[in-house]
């Protein structure tokens, strides 16, 4: 999509660019164009041949945000237990460095993961959007799975909900679950928008059920399933359309 071809001022028709993105055929396209179905730059774009700049155009489809074309990479990576959330590390641990060392672009970490915490990280080469949605102003939730000693009952999820406050602040907690309940350990769903130091170990700490395993399984619409320790693959373009809405991007 990088490559993309443009006439000399840059721009290109836009169902052709739609086309390109895997939205629809050309024709298809033209029908979404015709029945008031795209937007460029917040106004609803019906003339055929209508010619955009890729790069810069916030184009949605059906209220769908479409990315626009960039050489910049987005990734998203299942963090193995055990690796440092930095892309190098100086006491020679094992880091997300190592897991894109085949990679040419110089990548940043969004937020970061607790080194015994797995799941997803986000990784990418645009430091503006790293920064946005790794801000809890902009409050992308995320999901967490988490083991904890003991036994956990409603009650408890009660209280995470109501609202905790640790030593630096309360925490916001937007749902929770038990996914399972034994009399030695209880495994737990989260979603919080915060990405303060070890938050949800030092809730349930708090709690009074302290974490065994952890792992992040959510990251606003992009989700681990499918994706194995260790592995990684690009964001979807709607996955990154709505990221860059919620980064206001």
């Amino acid at each position: 999509m990088s490559g993309i071809e443009t006439d000399d001022e840059g721009l290109i028709r836009l169902q052709k660019l739609l086309a390109m993105s895997n939205v629809a055929s050309r024709r298809k396209c033209e029908e979404l164009m015709l029945d008031g179905e795209v937007e460029v730059d917040g106004e609803v774009v019906t003339r055929l041949g209508t010619k955009v700049d890729p790069r810069t155009a916030v184009i949605r489809v059906s209220g769908k945000r479409l990315p626009p074309v960039s050489e910049k990479v987005y990734l998203v990576l299942n963090k193995p237990r055990g690796v440092v959330s930095t892309m190098s590390d100086p006491e020679g641990r094992r880091s997300l460095g190592d897991l894109v060392a085949d990679r040419p672009e110089r990548l940043f970490h969004v937020g970061r993961l607790d080194t015994d915490t797995s799941g997803l990280i986000i990784l990418t080469n645009d430091g503006d959007f790293a920064q946005r949605l790794a801000h809890p102003s902009y409050e992308v939730d995320k999901m967490y799975v988490a083991e904890v000693e003991g036994e956990i009952y409603r009650g408890t999820l009660k209280k995470l909900l109501a609202g905790v406050t640790l030593d630096d602040g309360p925490v916001t907690v937007s749902k929770a679950r038990i996914v399972e309940a034994g009399k030695d350990k209880s495994i737990v769903e989260v979603v919080i928008h915060e990405g303060r130091n070890r938050i949800v170990r030092r809730l349930f700490d708090h709690l009074g059920f302290p974490v065994r395993r952890l792992t992040r399984t959510q990251i606003g619409p992009v989700v681990l399933r499918g994706l194995l320790s260790g592995q990684m693959r690009d964001l979807t373009l709607d996955e990154l359309g709505e990221l860059l809405d919620r980064a206001s991007l």
